[in-house]
């Protein structure tokens, strides 16, 4: 098992970062609020008012997940490409 360590920081695109950890809230904005780099509020602890990110809700979310998880030292799932699922099993 890998050794614990603090998560990384995830991108929220046009070069703002949130520590992996700190995201506690995720909003997408609506069709009409969208537009020149916004995307999705990002609420980050500390913080009073949430980061504006240029990137989706769900790619966000993926990043943050990746970085829990490789900081509590949990391997990585390996993914088997299409096709050969019934070679392995």
């Amino acid at each position: 098992m890998a050794a614990k360590r603090e998560p990384r920081l995830v991108s929220l695109g046009y070069g703002k970062f949130a520590r992996a950890d700190r995201i506690f809230a995720l909003v997408p904005l609506e069709p009409g609020e969208r537009g020149e780099g916004r995307r999705t509020y990002v609420h980050v602890d500390g913080l009073s008012q949430p980061v504006v990110a240029s990137r989706s809700e769900r790619a966000i979310l993926a990043d943050v997940e990746a970085a829990l998880t490789e900081a509590a030292g949990i391997p990585r799932p390996r993914r088997t490409p299409k096709g050969q699922e019934t070679l392995l099993g």
